[in-house]
Parts: C-alpha cells; sequence; structure tokens
C-alpha cells in the first residue's frame, strides 16, 4: 500500500514540477502566523483552522480524523501562494475543516516539537537569520524534501502519502476526497491510480 502512496505522490509531482519551478520566488516576506480554531466546520467557515501537530495529535484521541499537514518555510514562494490562493479557496476551507484536524508545520521552526513520545528540534536554527535557517528534525522524519508538501495521515498519526509543490483548489480536491473519503485503500497499482483518476468529477 504504501508503494502506491508515493507513486501516486511521484506521478502527481512530476507532472507539475516544470510549472511549480516558474512560480518560486526567492521572496523572504514572512507567512502570515495561523491561530488555533476549534475544529468544527460551519458553512460560514472563511478559514482553515490550522493548529500544531500536538494539538492534532491531542485531538485525535479523543475524536479520531485524519490530518492533513501544510509543510512550508518562510522563504519558500510557491508556499505563499497556496496559504493565499488554495487554502483560502471556500471549498477547500469547509472539506478539510470537515475531514480533517488541520496542521501548520514551518519545516525550519526553532521550537521543540514532541511526535509519538520523541522530542524534534531545529539543532542549526540561527536566531535572527534570513533565508534557509536549518531543518528541523521532525521534517527529515517525515521525509519531506520539497515545499511545500502536503502531508496526510490517518486517525493513528500514521502517515498515509505526502502530495509536492504548488496545487489549484481543483488538483488537490482528489487528494483531499482520495484520503478523506478512504478510496486510497482500493488502490494497488498505477493503472488502478489512473483510472481513479479518470472517473473522479471535481466539484470544487
Amino acid at each position: 500500500m504504501k508503494n502506491i502512496l508515493v507513486l501516486i505522490s511521484i506521478v502527481f509531482f512530476a507532472s507539475c514540477a516544470s510549472t511549480n519551478s516558474k512560480k518560486e520566488s526567492a521572496s523572504t516576506e514572512k507567512v502570515e502566523k495561523t491561530t488555533t480554531k476549534a475544529p468544527t466546520a460551519t458553512i460560514d467557515d472563511k478559514e482553515i483552522h490550522w493548529m500544531s501537530i500536538e494539538e492534532a495529535l491531542a485531538k485525535q484521541k479523543d475524536a479520531p480524523k485524519k490530518i492533513f499537514m501544510d509543510a512550508y518555510t518562510k522563504w519558500c514562494g510557491p508556499c505563499k501562494m497556496l496559504d493565499k490562493n488554495t487554502f483560502h479557496d471556500k471549498n477547500v476551507v469547509r472539506y478539510v475543516n470537515e475531514h480533517y484536524y488541520a496542521v501548520k508545520f514551518d519545516a525550519e521552526s526553532p521550537a521543540p516539537i514532541t511526535f509519538k513520545g520523541k522530542v524534534y528540534k531545529n539543532p542549526d536554527y540561527v536566531e535572527g537569520k534570513r533565508g534557509r535557517n536549518g531543518v528541523h528534525e521532525l521534517t527529515m522524519a517525515f521525509g519531506i524534501r520539497a515545499y511545500p508538501t502536503m502531508m496526510f495521515f490517518d486517525e493513528n498519526a500514521d502517515i498515509l502519502m505526502p502530495v509536492k509543490g504548488y496545487l489549484k483548489p481543483r488538483q488537490l480536491e482528489i487528494y483531499l476526497k482520495l484520503v478523506a473519503q478512504n478510496d486510497y485503500k482500493n488502490i494497488n497499482s498505477d493503472a488502478e491510480w489512473k483510472a481513479y483518476q479518470a472517473a473522479f468529477k471535481p466539484t470544487f
């Protein structure tokens, strides 16, 4: 199962990598800080209810739900585009809030993070440094090597799949529903993934 999930991610990333590379910028503009809200979706939601990975893990214990994580860096141009254009789309906001605990993860954060009983840090972080600033150990533990990377976790916080690069709302929709509806469990080959894509009817 893990092989096909990785395959799904690689196939999509390969198809959009050339487009993403044109959109990257060296901007050092700071990513706007997010606040944690209660993960209850309403028809009036205008923002995704972002939280930390530790908060999501705590909520999973009381009310199991999958986790959708946005791994970004402050200097990443496509990360800013993803946040502005995709994560503020009303359909994406509503669907993520209803079906996932949403996590914002700064892949170069200096803050220690406890994940499944282990503490992860960013030992190479330099206070006040501009641009790239070390790599958080949790970033490496998750196998993240490009930004943005969106990670999907099951109800036990086990990694299901990564999706890399800038995606528009309709491009992200298929992955959100693939995981939320457990359709990924029925895909075991490249041919089945292609058939799923062909049959998928977007509504965003």
